[in-house]
C-alpha cells in the first residue's frame, strides 16, 4: 500500500474519529499493527489554531511515520491554508474530510454535506493539492442519501484532481452509522479509477477484513469503532490475512499492561484533569464485555483521581486473571 511517496508496512488504516483518535491512540495502533492513523479532524478555520485543543490536535512528537491530519471545512482557500499550517506542524499527508455525517458539520456544508455540490468537491481538491507538496488523500461516503450514491463521480474527480488515495465509508450520510454498510459501491469505485482506495464500515472483524477486501477489490481496509477498546485488532487481521489463522486472544497481563500505558499518555498528554476523564471512555471500551465489567465501569466514572483510577482498573484486570490467563468475554468458553 502506497499513498505518494509513503510506503505503508500494511494495508490496515486507523479511520479518524472525533474525539478518539488522538495522538496516543494513534500511536498505540501503529504500535499494534495498524499500518496508518489519521487523526481526529481538524478545522479549516483560522480563528481555531490558537485554540488548545487544536494545537493538542496538531501535536505528532515521536509518532512514526506517515503522519495523515484530516481537515473539515467548506471553504476551497481556508482548506488550503488549513492544509498548508499542518504541512508546517509537521503533518506528511493530508486527509480531507467528506464523510463525516455529524449535523453540526453538515449544517455548514462541510463534511458529507460536500458531496451535494460536485463543483465545489473539485475546487476544494485542487486548491488543497495545490497548496502543499505532500500527499492528499480524501475520505467520502457512497453518497448523500440512498437515491444519491455519487461516490463513482466523486471519485472521478478526486483522480483527475491528483488526490492520492481514497477512502470509502459504504454508508450515505442519511444513513449515518444505522443499518449495514454496503460494499458495492466501493466496488464499483476501484473498477472505475486508478487510486489506492480503502474500504471503511463495519470491518469487525478478521473474516469481514478479508470478505471486504476480496468483494471490493479495495487495496485497504479502514477500522474505526471496532478498535475502540481493541487496537489489538490490527495484529489479529494482520495474521489472519498472511496465515488464514487466528492467533490466541491475547494476555490478561498484556491488556492490562497496554491500557495502563495507554492512561499515562492520556494523562500526560492532556494534563491529569481532563486526561482522567478521557481515559474513562477508553477504560469502559477495554472492558466492555469481560466478566464483572457493567458494575465496574459504573464505579469507574465516580472516581476523581488518577491514582484511584489506575488502582481501580490494577484491581479489575487482577480478578480477570483468576478467570483465565487470556482474555475471555461473556459468552466466550474457557478453552
Amino acid at each position: 500500500m502506497q499513498i505518494g511517496r509513503y510506503k505503508l508496512k500494511n494495508n490496515l488504516v486507523v479511520a479518524p474519529m472525533a474525539g478518539v483518535t488522538d495522538r496516543p491512540f494513534r500511536m498505540l495502533c501503529k504500535r499494534m499493527g495498524a499500518g496508518m492513523a489519521v487523526s481526529e479532524m481538524v478545522a479549516s478555520n483560522s480563528l481555531l489554531y490558537g485554540s488548545e485543543k487544536t494545537k493538542r490536535r496538531a501535536n505528532h512528537e515521536g509518532e512514526v511515520d506517515p503522519i495523515s491530519v484530516q481537515i473539515v471545512g467548506a471553504d476551497p482557500a481556508m482548506l488550503a491554508q488549513a492544509a498548508r499550517y499542518n504541512v508546517d506542524h509537521g503533518a506528511q499527508i493530508i486527509d480531507i474530510n467528506m464523510g463525516c455525517p455529524a449535523k453540526k458539520i453538515c449544517n455548514v456544508m462541510a463534511g458529507s454535506a460536500l458531496m451535494q455540490n460536485e463543483k465545489l468537491v473539485a475546487e476544494i481538491l485542487e486548491a488543497v493539492v495545490g497548496a502543499v507538496d505532500v500527499p492528499v488523500t480524501l475520505k467520502i461516503r457512497t453518497g448523500w442519501d440512498k437515491a444519491n450514491r455519487n461516490a463513482v463521480n466523486i471519485a472521478r474527480i478526486a483522480q483527475s484532481s491528483g488526490i492520492q488515495a481514497l477512502a470509502i465509508h459504504g454508508r450515505t450520510r442519511a444513513c449515518a452509522y444505522t443499518g449495514d454498510a454496503e460494499y458495492d459501491t466501493i466496488r464499483a469505485v476501484k473498477a472505475e479509477v486508478n487510486i489506492p482506495i480503502i474500504a471503511n464500515g463495519d470491518i469487525t472483524t478478521p473474516e469481514k477484513a478479508r470478505f471486504v477486501l476480496q468483494h471490493t477489490g479495495a487495496d485497504a481496509v479502514m477500522i474505526g469503532r471496532a478498535a475502540q477498546g481493541r487496537p489489538w485488532l490490527f495484529r489479529e487481521i494482520e495474521h489472519f490475512l498472511q496465515t488464514g489463522t487466528h492467533l490466541l486472544a491475547p494476555h490478561v497481563g498484556e491488556i492490562q499492561d497496554v491500557l495502563i500505558a495507554h492512561m499515562h499518555d492520556l494523562y500526560d498528554f492532556y494534563g491529569e484533569h481532563t486526561g482522567l476523564r478521557v481515559a474513562r471512555k477508553h477504560i469502559s471500551w477495554y472492558t466492555k464485555g469481560l466478566p464483572g465489567s457493567a458494575v465496574f465501569r459504573h464505579r469507574m466514572n465516580q472516581l476523581e483521581s488518577v491514582d484511584e483510577q489506575m488502582q481501580a482498573v490494577t484491581e479489575f484486570f487482577e480478578e480477570q486473571k483468576t478467570g483465565s490467563e487470556r482474555l475471555l468475554y461473556e459468552g466466550e468458553m474457557a478453552a
